[in-house]
């Protein structure tokens, strides 16, 4: 199963944030789960996607299966072809368990990217998601408090009330965690994804370390509610969740359903600034900086003076200049209750 992005997908998001074919009755496999015999499906009849090419999908797979049974929740995993992204694996399975009376969930294992990558068939759904964590940093999941462990991720999944959860969109692109133009965005493409799956969050901070010395500030203009600031930056990020990059944290008061985005923008000279960052950039409290710039808004347009690529969920999927907005509680996901909200 490929690892691809979301891809152009606000024409699957209405006006007001909501997945579009939620807004209407199910008309098809692509719209909804078929119906039983009491008009609904089968409590906790769970479709359930594995990337196996995600760091831990191969081999922990079966695991992911026997931890959602043992929950109590009826399994029927889809396993797609290599090439098939995850958006249509998502499209396909519910569309073969038509048959099977439909599903009342999907859930999906993998890390942040396979998350991303399923997002258009979420949408189209209109179904509650779970996340079984397989994969390299698992942002999503500790932005929501669900456990890495296996067993505890399928609890939640078995147990939990489903909670709204934002997207971020950027060029049509969207996104669960974090967009990033500038050093996250060039440590996205010297990553390779096998260094990432033989290496971890080692493969993150030897790329890093290789990469930060060369970082240089370029030019950006952020135009947002009703104004336009240039900058003199090595990079900006526009959150939606809370973490990124394996537990760095975007504002230390960001939730993924608070209803805007977090931004934040690294204006120091010198890269040994950015190390000494770090502590701070783990906590969310970069914006106490004088050489950070740090807002929420609704709606950014960033400009470059030539195009730059965007990392959205750790993945290269648009280029500058690029037009940013949040789409409110446009999913659902098992997760447990969010305390500080």
């Amino acid at each position: 199963m490929q690892q691809a992005g979301a891809g152009t997908i606000a024409t699957e998001i209405t006006a007001t944030g909501m997945p579009a074919d939620a807004a209407r009755p199910p008309t098809g496999p692509a719209t909804g789960p078929a119906t039983g015999p009491a008009g609904a499906p089968t409590p906790g009849r769970t479709l359930l996607i594995v990337n196996r090419r995600a760091r831990n999908g191969a081999e922990r797979a079966e695991a992911a299966i026997a931890a959602l049974a043992g929950a109590g929740l009826d399994v029927h995993p889809y396993d797609p072809p290599e090439e098939m992204g995850c958006g249509e694996a998502v499209t396909a399975g519910l569309a073969q368990g038509e048959r099977l009376g439909g599903f009342d969930r999907v859930v999906i294992g993998g890390g942040d990217g396979t998350l991303n990558g399923a997002i258009p068939g979420l949408l189209r759904a209109g179904l509650p998601f779970g996340i079984m964590p397989l994969g390299t940093a698992n942002d999503l999941a500790r932005s929501l408090g669900i456990p890495f462990e296996l067993e505890g991720a399928a609890q939640v999944i078995a147990t939990a009330a489903p909670r709204p959860v934002d997207l971020g969109e950027v060029n049509g692109h969207c996104f669960f965690n974090v967009a990033s133009i500038g050093f996250s965005a060039e440590l996205a493409g010297e990553l390779k994804a096998e260094a990432k799956k033989r290496f971890g969050r080692l493969g993150y901070a030897v790329a890093a370390l290789g990469l930060l010395r060369r970082a240089r500030p370029f030019s950006a203009w952020l135009a947002h509610d009703g104004r336009e600031e240039r900058v003199r930056t090595i990079q900006v990020s526009v959150g939606n969740g809370r973490h990124y990059g394996g537990g760095m944290t975007v504002a230390e008061d960001a939730r993924p359903d608070d209803g805007v985005l977090h931004v934040y923008s690294l204006e120091m000279r010198h890269w040994w600034q950015l190390v000494a960052l770090l502590p701070w950039l783990r906590r969310g409290t970069q914006g106490q900086w004088r050489e950070v710039r740090a807002f929420r808004t609704t709606e950014l347009v960033l400009r470059t003076r030539k195009p730059r690529p965007v990392n959205t969920d750790g993945e290269l999927t648009t280029h500058t200049p690029a037009r940013f907005r949040v789409h409110p509680a446009a999913l659902r996901v098992f997760a447990p209750p969010d305390e500080t909200a």
